[in-house]
């Protein structure tokens, strides 16, 4: 018999769920029945009491309940979360190529049913950020779990690194803090730096400083999907980060490539990488605000560069801002287009949720015609496969990246 408290939830919140989406706002429920705590699993209900789905409570969160399953059936335990488990890095497994297992993300939240959690794979370290207090909770359990059936593969696992050091943390009801988890299951210490190798690219990642989680994984087909285009042409990598877009055009036979970002610790990444492929002599890094270099780069009438890549941070968090963030993306990606010469290639892309494929779509349409240029559509793409897009969570697709021949 089951003894979770009952969440009554308004029609609105029913057509949600009954369509697959885990999350049930605060709005959304119009009484409860029985004790609970948060984080505890209640469960959701019709307004006549019909079950609907499981979740994590928590009262502290605009996301009242975050439902983990709709099967009624459900045992919650430890083999509960051992097979959700298995089923998420099997998916990796099948899904990604065999070299890249060792640097992708295994869990991606409410993609994978595991709420608010995520856990990214670089080589022999994890490193995970948890967002909701019911894993928060479970999580000793979730990652032995996860690291045993890693080994069981064989994969070599030697630390798990928390990033929670996330303000959004605090509004949950949860500290900030970051650090090695502790487990019998692995050493303790060592260093929170490690090597990765992608599209046969190596990295240096550091866990512990490095932004989110120490490297973003999502672009990693995106990356190898400019090289062969950069071959014989001069690139302009803005936004650079670590360097790794600059690294795929040397790989890809580019002439000279210029990879400017305004964090000094990116710059220095960068040249790090750079250096680590041998790519030193073709890869300059430049410290600058992408704004102003490219203005400088137009007030100069520069036809410096052929091959021109915009991969910025998310201009726009939140429903509030995204015409702010419109008017950010068209001065890029319109001094982009008036830079490159006719032939000349743009990659260009948008890491917001909120930033919907179709505004993103009308603003580089407005951007060419005040260029007075013309796009050809060479590649439309997305995340990589292991960021994968739930087509019942509108929330989990975010990344859109498109390639373009000025004509």
């Amino acid at each position: 018999m089951r003894d979770y408290a009952k969440f009554y939830i308004t029609k609105k919140g029913e057509w949600a769920a009954r369509n697959g989406h885990p999350w049930v706002f605060g709005e959304e429920i119009t009484k409860t029945e029985g004790n609970y705590e948060n984080g505890d699993l209640v469960d959701v209900v019709t307004a006549k009491g019909k079950y609907l789905g499981t979740g994590f409570v928590n009262d502290r969160s605009k996301i009242r309940v975050r439902i983990i399953s709709s099967n009624a059936n459900d045992k919650f335990d430890e083999e509960f979360w051992k097979r959700r488990l298995r089923y998420a890095v099997d998916y990796r497994s099948t899904v990604m190529e065999s070299s890249d297992f060792k640097c992708c993300r295994l869990i991606f939240g409410e993609a994978d049913m595991f709420p608010g959690l995520t856990v990214d794979r670089f080589n022999d370290i994890l490193v995970t950020q948890t967002l909701s207090l019911g894993i928060e909770l479970r999580k000793q359990m979730i990652f032995e779990l996860l690291i045993k059936i890693l080994r069981d593969m064989g994969e070599e696992i030697r630390g798990l690194y928390e990033r929670n050091d996330v303000k959004i943390r605090v509004l949950e009801g949860m500290k900030e803090n970051k650090g090695f988890f502790v487990s019998p299951l692995l050493e303790q210490g060592g260093l929170p730096v490690t090597e990765i190798c992608e599209n046969d690219i190596r990295y240096k990642v550091d866990v512990e400083n490095g932004q989110k989680t120490g490297f973003f994984l999502d672009q990693k087909y995106n990356r190898r999907a400019i090289e062969k285009i950069a071959k014989g042409r001069r690139v302009l990598d803005c936004f650079t980060h670590t360097g790794s877009f600059a690294l795929n055009a040397a790989k890809g036979g580019a002439l000279n490539v210029t990879a400017v970002d305004i964090s000094a610790e990116a710059v220095r990444m960068a040249e790090e990488n750079a250096d680590l492929n041998n790519y030193g002599d073709i890869i300059k890094v430049i410290k600058a605000d992408v704004f102003d270099f490219l203005t400088e780069m137009l007030d100069k009438k520069s036809r410096e560069y052929d091959f021109i890549i915009l991969d910025p941070p998310a201009f726009t968090k939140s429903g509030s801002t995204v015409k702010n963030a419109l008017r950010g993306y068209k001065e890029i990606n319109l001094k982009a287009m008036k830079l490159l010469p006719r032939g000349g290639y743009l990659a260009t892309c948008s890491c917001s949720h909120f930033m919907k494929e179709e505004f993103f779509a009308t603003m580089l349409q407005e951007a060419a015609g005040d260029a007075g240029v013309a796009l050809r559509q060479v590649e439309a793409r997305q995340q990589a496969p292991d960021h994968p897009v739930l087509c019942n969570v509108p929330e989990t697709y975010y990344l859109k990246f498109y390639i373009f021949q000025v004509v």
